[in-house]
């Protein structure tokens, strides 16, 4: 294809989907792996036929079994890894690599340990170069959003699980990227930070009106905390359905997990999750 046919359908993509702040179009990703013999090399495909339009502020999570391509999806939207065919874009714009305009996090951490929760935070500052007195601004208000204050000082290894993931959620937000991806944040903590975790979040998301791709293994965790939810199939990674989710908001999770809509929709996950259908992709609202 030409350069002048690519910007055209660049342009077209633009203008087509312009109410949307993900558009991710037909993505396909093929690895290249040793074959079982050990000597030969074959193609292995992770990813296909992927199709998904996400709007400005809206909260993603998807799920799907082991090894069905969820990450592989998160870094071709993070730019570190690129489809091997189809195209992603931001704001009608392709992604061609990694950039400020999206900010990652892990499952662990990821925190630099020579700095303190304080100088984590302001890592992205620094890339930006905003003023130093500017910095600490802008790191004292995201470490009183995320529960912080008074740990300013502490070292990563001063903190517990749950602190640390709210230093890596505050560092994402501080230099204002317009989307997270988040992949698996809380999996390595208990079960009861990680629902304070994930009421956190949401509190934060709804201040910052963010857009979130996040990834899980757990279907309580996205239906609780998602507008939609995309259910993943097996190797590759297809869409099987994608569910609205009916939820009030504000959420608590006291109050969300014991109601009827919450259990018939983790139920219809379940059961998309551990069916042997191969339906095309549908969205359905439960």
């Amino acid at each position: 294809m030409s350069k002048v046919n690519e910007k055209s359908k660049q342009e077209s993509v633009s203008l087509r989907d312009k109410q949307y702040k993900i558009v991710v179009d037909n993505i396909r990703k093929v690895y290249d792996v040793r074959s079982q013999n050990g000597q030969d090399n074959e193609e292995f495909l992770a990813v296909d036929n992927f199709n998904l339009k996400v709007k400005k502020g809206e909260f993603i999570t998807v799920v799907g079994p082991s090894g069905c391509g969820k990450s592989t999806f998160l870094d071709i939207l993070a730019g570190l890894s690129k489809p091997t065919s189809g195209n992603v874009y931001i704001d009608g714009k392709p992604i061609t690599g990694p950039a400020l305009d999206r900010g990652i996090i892990m499952q662990g951490y990821a925190l630099f340990p020579w700095r303190t929760v304080e100088k984590n935070i302001e890592f992205g500052l620094e890339i930006k170069n905003i003023p130093k007195e500017k910095r600490r601004e802008i790191s004292k208000k995201f470490i009183n959003l995320v529960g912080l204050k008074g740990f300013e000082n502490r070292y990563p290894h001063e903190l517990s699980g749950g602190m640390k993931q709210r230093v890596a959620i505050a560092r994402a937000l501080a230099y204002d990227p317009e989307v997270l991806l988040m992949d698996e944040p809380f999996a390595a903590v208990d079960a009861q930070t990680r629902e304070s975790l994930q009421e956190e979040l949401l509190n934060i998301w709804e201040k910052t009106n963010k857009t979130i791709i996040f990834i899980t293994h757990s279907i309580e965790e996205a239906v609780f905390l998602a507008d939609r939810v995309v259910v993943m199939t097996a190797n590759p990674g297809r869409i099987k359905e994608i569910i609205n989710i009916k939820l009030s908001r504000p959420r608590i999770n006291s109050q969300i997990r014991t109601s009827q809509e919450f259990n018939s929709t983790r139920n219809r996950i379940w059961e998309l999750l551990h069916g042997n259908d191969d339906k095309k992709q549908v969205e359905v609202s439960v």
